[in-house]
């Protein structure tokens, strides 16, 4: 291991469980244990699985008030935060001046006045950072917490496990978060997640990570899952990693998560690349992201190309696997947006051949998110 890999407060933990480490985002991450891909993949979607993401960002933006805060971070996304509630979190993205995603974030409203949590993705955080530094009011600051732990609990037994140790976890609603104990552990937990199952995001100190990764993992439901069953459950879900599926060049309305734009933004703009993204609302993309089921087993891989049917180029995988809820190949990509409508014939070149697939319907596993 290169010694400028940084590591997060379970690197000790994740040896001792005998996973199989690699380099991602800068720090040196569990990519399977014993257990083995599938099964952990398998294991999240039948009881529960911990996964280590504390190489994500987190910190606050902090403000005079509310409407302080919110206004400066919609000069820089195009969600609808003003109105975002107390105690309720918000998916979004980070603009540049041509409309393209620098990256995708959560935000979340906390009972301070004028203080928004956020998380974003561990391979951008520091161009993240450096680019609202730049970019804020002097009146609004950024905070790092660059300390602290990330933890998340999912599948269909989480809310069971995690409420053995905090019983209010199981009333927290869907995107919603609050701040609790998890036994004498101080937590800050939010419901959501990247597997498309129910799940918990759980923010710890630092030095509070072990110690509660050990009492979830002690429950029989619970196994550690690395990075390998984390990109499959995804995949299966329909969401988007950044710098795969969405980079700088790519607009939220390319990227099929139009969602993310608040519908008085789509009107007033006054984020960057407004113009580009109200244009494309309104007339539509040249290409769309969209699922894709390969004919047969084998699975097209993020580079392969997207033929129409009758052989012309039309797109590139973005993602695509083997999906083990699914017993078969799932994939996503970009295609012309007249090839884009679900059920349309493609076919896929993988190591020089053309294999028949299908435009699909994301997700390719059913989300069973708790929505109270």
């Amino acid at each position: 291991m290169s010694d400028t890999l940084l590591k997060t407060p379970l690197h000790a933990l994740h040896q001792s469980l005998g996973a199989k480490m690699a380099p991602f985002a800068g720090y040196d991450m569990p990519v399977q244990y014993p257990l083995g891909v599938l099964k952990e993949h398998l294991h999240t979607r039948e009881k529960a699985g911990l996964f280590d993401v504390s190489h994500m960002g987190q910190a606050s933006l902090v403000g005079s008030d509310h409407e302080t805060t919110a206004s400066a971070l919609e000069t820089l996304v195009p969600g609808e935060i003003k109105k975002l509630g107390v105690g309720r979190q918000r998916l979004t993205v980070l603009l540049n001046d041509k409309g393209g995603i620098l990256d995708d974030l959560m935000v979340s409203r906390t009972e301070t006045d004028g203080r928004l949590n956020i998380v974003v993705n561990g391979a951008c955080k520091e161009n993240d950072f450096a680019y609202l530094n730049e970019r804020l009011p002097a009146d609004v600051k950024l905070e790092r917490f660059d300390a602290r732990g990330l933890l998340a609990l999912q599948g269909p037994k989480a809310a069971e496990v995690l409420a053995k140790h905090a019983p209010d976890a199981a009333d927290i609603k869907f995107m919603s978060f609050a701040e609790m104990m998890i036994g004498d552990i101080a937590a800050v937990v939010t419901r959501g997640g990247y597997t498309g199952e129910d799940g918990f995001e759980i923010s710890i100190a630092g030095e509070d990570t072990e110690k509660l990764a050990r009492l979830l993992l002690s429950d029989a439901d619970v196994e550690p899952i690395g990075l390998g069953a984390r990109d499959s459950l995804r995949l299966e879900a329909g969401m988007c990693l950044y710098g795969h599926d969405l980079n700088e060049e790519t607009s939220p309305v390319e990227g099929n998560i139009a969602f993310t734009i608040g519908k008085r933004r789509r009107a007033e703009g006054g984020f960057p690349g407004a113009d580009r993204i109200q244009k494309e609302l309104a007339d539509g993309p040249s290409r769309l992201r969209v699922g894709i089921l390969p004919e047969g087993r084998a699975p097209a891989r993020e580079g392969a190309e997207i033929q129409s049917a009758d052989g012309e180029k039309i797109g590139v995988v973005t993602s695509g696997g083997f999906g083990p809820t699914v017993g078969g190949p799932v994939a996503m990509g970009y295609v012309d947006t007249a090839q884009a409508a679900s059920g349309t014939n493609i076919q896929l070149i993988v190591r020089g051949k053309a294999l028949a697939a299908k435009v699909a319907d994301m997700p390719f596993a059913q989300h069973r998110y708790f929505r109270g």
